[in-house]
């Protein structure tokens, strides 16, 4: 173990103990991310979030009363060369053993009118999917923390008319035996940036052609109108975000004019007239 991770390492066990470690074990619990005989593929992006998932479960597999399997896949959609290297000096600087594999997918959006990120999206987790299942995982781990879920939900009702939250895990609609997991799912993007600047980490941001080109789409993002909407109301309400979140645990199916579940709508008159 090289001198820096066991900084990442300490700063985990200690300063991160509570708003970090314990809230990733904690999701891991009352979620059942991670069973026994599992092989889970960490996804690692670049970014903060896919880097911290990474270091929570090389920690949890040395750890761990659960038997269990690791691998940690990266997917170059294209990177530039700066980007492509900072992703390999993480991986050593963490001592993360990462599996790289290509794609095109960058290519493949570039040319696509206004925000091609949806159709991105969509892209990479099929190809992450596809290379876990190659390697014999079952699962592959998302770096999706608890603000996402959050901003995600009020995206979903402001932008999309619609109620609909981020799930701590799915199983995959297309590909057979797999599921996503979410182990960030309960914790705060503060403490992700206080961990990552506490030690001095730098990671990628969004490392696509359509941001390195277009700053001004960025702002004004919806995402960053949903963080900026949160920051306003928490001027008046300091407790909104966990409101928020506490709203997807207390859905009241008797309020609601119509639901979907398993891909059929009901509608409250179904069973207006009926005990």
């Amino acid at each position: 173990m090289n001198e820096f991770y066991e900084q990442i390492r300490r700063s985990l066990q200690k300063k991160y103990r509570r708003s970090i470690t314990g809230k990733f074990n904690k999701a891991l619990k009352i979620y059942k991310l991670v069973n026994e005989g599992d092989r889970v593929a960490v996804c690692i992006s670049g970014g903060k979030d896919s880097w911290l998932t990474a270091v929570l479960f090389k920690e949890l597999k040395k750890y761990s009363d659960v038997p269990f399997d690791v691998k940690y896949i990266v997917m170059d959609p294209g990177y530039n060369e700066e980007n492509r290297r900072l992703i390999e000096e993480n991986a050593k600087l963490l001592d993360i053993p990462v599996q790289i594999f290509e794609s095109n997918i960058f290519d493949a959006v570039h040319e696509i009118p206004n925000s091609p990120c949806y159709l991105c999206a969509r892209m990479r987790r099929g190809y992450l999917y596809s290379y876990a299942k190659e390697l014999g995982c079952n699962k592959i781990a998302l770096g999706h923390h608890y603000d996402d879920v959050i901003e995600t939900t009020l995206m979903g009702l402001l932008y999309g008319a619609q109620m609909q939250g981020m799930m701590p895990k799915l199983h995959s609609t297309n590909f057979e035996g797999m599921e996503l997991i979410r182990p960030l799912y309960l914790i705060r993007e503060e403490d992700i940036i206080s961990w990552r600047d506490t030690n001095g980490l730098k990671f990628l941001r969004c490392a696509c052609r359509f941001t390195e080109k277009s700053e001004q789409n960025e702002e004004l993002s919806k995402r960053k109108e949903i963080k900026m909407l949160i920051r306003q109301l928490k001027t008046k309400n300091p407790d909104v975000e966990k409101c928020i979140f506490a709203s997807l645990e207390n859905v009241n199916i008797d309020t609601v004019l119509a639901y979907k579940t398993k891909g059929k709508k009901h509608y409250f008159l179904d069973n207006y007239d009926k005990d």
